[in-house]
C-alpha cells in the first residue's frame, strides 16, 4: 500500500473514531459533519473523499463503537453476573463516550437507514444469545424470553438512568434493573415454576 493509501485509511480510521465517541455522547443527529471533521483535524470539503454518505459514516462509526462492548459480552456466558454489574452500573452511565451504542443510540438508530439498523439488529441478536446461554433457566424458550427482557431492562435502565436529572433517581433505576437481573440469572433461583 503506497504512502497516500495508507494516509487515506489512517485519516479515514480517525474519522470513525472520533465519530464512534461523538454519536453516543450527542446522538447521531447532534454531531455533523463539519463538527467531526473539524474535531478530526479536517475540513468538511474532505468528507466525501472518504465516505459516500453520512449513512456509511453512521453505520462504521456504530460498528466501531460496538468494540467497546467486546469484552463485556465475552464475559456474559461464564460471569453473567459480574457483566450485569458491569453495565447496570454508574460507571458505564457516566462514561457515554465509551459506553455500550446499544444503550447510547436506541432511539437514534430507529431512524437510521437500513445498513446501520441491521448492524445493530445483529449484535442484539447475538447479545440475547450470550444472555440465554447463560441462564440457570431450563427451557430454551424461557431461556430466551429472559433473555431479551434482561438486555431490554439494562438497555432501558441505563438510558433513563441518564435521563433523569436528580442523581439520586438515577441510582436507583439502575439498583432496581440490577436487583431484577441478578434474580434471573442466580442458580440458586426456584426453578420449579418451569415444571408447573
Amino acid at each position: 500500500m503506497g504512502h497516500s493509501q495508507a494516509q487515506k485509511v489512517e485519516t479515514r480510521q480517525r474519522i470513525v473514531e472520533v465519530a464512534a465517541r461523538r454519536l453516543r455522547e450527542r446522538g447521531i443527529d447532534g454531531a455533523s459533519i463539519a463538527d467531526l471533521m473539524k474535531e478530526a483535524g479536517l475540513t468538511v470539503g474532505g468528507f466525501y473523499k472518504h465516505f459516500a454518505s453520512r449513512d456509511e459514516l453512521v453505520r462504521e462509526a456504530f460498528e466501531y463503537a460496538l468494540r467497546d462492548i467486546e469484552s463485556w459480552q465475552a464475559s456474559i456466558p461464564t460471569e453473567p453476573q459480574r457483566a450485569m454489574r458491569a453495565y447496570l452500573s454508574e460507571a458505564h452511565r457516566d462514561n457515554i463516550e465509551r459506553a455500550c451504542p446499544i444503550s447510547a443510540l436506541v432511539n437514534d438508530v430507529s431512524r437510521c437507514a437500513g445498513a446501520t439498523r441491521e448492524v445493530y439488529s445483529a449484535r442484539v441478536e447475538k447479545i440475547v444469545g450470550l444472555i440465554a446461554r447463560a441462564s440457570p433457566a431450563l427451557l430454551d424458550a424461557t431461556k430466551r424470553a429472559e433473555a431479551f427482557h434482561i438486555l431490554s431492562a439494562c438497555v432501558g435502565a441505563v438510558t433513563l438512568s441518564r435521563a433523569v436529572s436528580d442523581p439520586e433517581l438515577s441510582s436507583r433505576i439502575l439498583d432496581g434493573a440490577l436487583s431484577g437481573v441478578l434474580a434471573m440469572l442466580s442458580p440458586e433461583r426456584d426453578a420449579g415454576q418451569e415444571s408447573a
